[in-house]
């Protein structure tokens, strides 16, 4: 199971602004006047980069282990099915094409569901994710 959750750090700068940097994705870097507005626009920066990623067909590593002095940033729930999908195809070897036709459904549709500015049912990521031997799941936990 791989939970979707980014290790990042947290540096205060030269003006005492906590400074947000994802060791897995180097564009990915932001800050806010207080460590919790950094926290939330670090989910925010780590959806945009991540969706980044997925519409230029590039590379998105799994997320590696928090190091000390690290906190993990959960994806956003909105991009997070959509990387699921990515990697079950990268894993799998599976194209959109080949995926489309093991669904039943247009090649347009896998393309869509990988689309980051397309807001595809979660229905249909499940299901494209139940052909690829993958289940998507939903995890609640203590907030830290």
């Amino acid at each position: 199971m791989i939970a979707i959750s980014y290790p990042a750090t947290f540096r205060t700068d030269e003006d005492g602004r906590p400074v947000v940097r994802f060791p897995d994705l180097r564009e990915a870097m932001t800050d806010g006047k207080d460590t919790p507005e950094a926290l939330e626009e670090a989910r925010d920066c780590l959806g945009s980069a991540l969706a980044f990623r997925l519409a230029g067909k590039e590379p998105i590593p799994y997320p590696s282990k928090a190091k000390r002095g690290q906190r993990m940033v959960p994806v956003p729930l909105w991009i997070a099915p959509k990387i699921a999908l990515y990697w079950a195809m990268q894993e799998r070897r599976v194209n959109q094409s080949h995926l489309a036709r093991k669904l039943g459904v247009r090649e347009t549709v896998i393309r869509r569901m990988l689309d980051p500015d397309h807001a595809t049912r979660p229905e249909k990521i499940q299901a494209a994710l139940e052909v690829l031997g993958k289940r998507f799941l939903v995890a609640i936990e203590d907030a830290a």
